[in-house]
């Protein structure tokens, strides 16, 4: 496993040594530079945050529902990280271009979803924004029932499903923000690419959707 110490040295180097600059988007040692969003904390001070850092790695507990979000808003960016399941296989998902907060069902914030769940990584949920694939019917339904709010056809699946590692590994993926355009690699295998996204910058989320998930070596790199 590569330490924190040498992964900070490798994007330090990408910063000031003539190659795209990036940022370090988890320090491996707390939360800065992102605030968590968990409706249930409205109603109770006793409901847990369900983002931690353990051992040096970022862990969404999966419960109560929520988001961990960036502070910061970005665009033209690729974004890597790794991440697997802790436990029981589950759920959870990376939100790009997030904005209005809770725009959905009272929860998830306005944003194109890539979907982290065991054996689907890779598919799009369209939260009240909205994107084009190739053979869009075939891959999202009938085209009546398309939409981006409750009820709506939101869901757009990847390419193929046969590109994760076994539970309990560690997954590596890519999500490539370019203008209008959004791709998705997993363990280095396309998984999907959408284009006339109808958003092209906002803030970065990661899920609290029901199961354990761990991630480390979060990296943006601006395009």
């Amino acid at each position: 496993m590569r330490s924190w110490h040498s992964f900070l040295i490798a994007a330090t180097f990408l910063a000031v040594g003539g190659c795209r600059k990036s940022d370090v988007l988890f320090n491996g040692i707390d939360l800065q530079g992102w605030h968590a969003d968990v409706p249930d904390q409205d109603v109770s001070d006793t409901v847990r945050m369900p983002f931690i850092v353990r051992d040096g790695l970022l862990v969404s507990l999966g419960t109560p529902a929520g988001h961990l979000i960036t502070n910061g808003v970005y665009e033209n960016y690729q974004l890597s990280a790794e991440y697997r399941f802790a436990g029981s296989p589950g759920n959870c998902g990376f939100l790009v271009h997030a904005s209005r907060p809770r725009a959905l069902y009272d929860m998830f914030p306005q944003s194109l979803e890539v979907q982290l769940m065991h054996e689907h990584a890779g598919d799009f949920w369209c939260i009240q924004e909205d994107i084009t694939v190739p053979d869009m019917e075939a891959r999202r339904g009938p085209k009546e029932n398309w939409g981006t709010s409750e009820g709506k056809e939101r869901r757009i699946v990847n390419l193929t499903d046969g590109s994760e590692n076994a539970l309990g590994e560690w997954n590596r993926i890519r999500i490539e923000c370019r203008a209008a355009t959004v791709r998705v690699w997993v363990n280095d295998v396309l998984v999907n690419e959408g284009y006339a996204c109808t958003a092209t910058k906002g803030q970065i989320a990661i899920q609290a959707e029901g199961a354990e998930v761990e991630f480390r070596n979060l990296l943006l790199t601006h395009l």
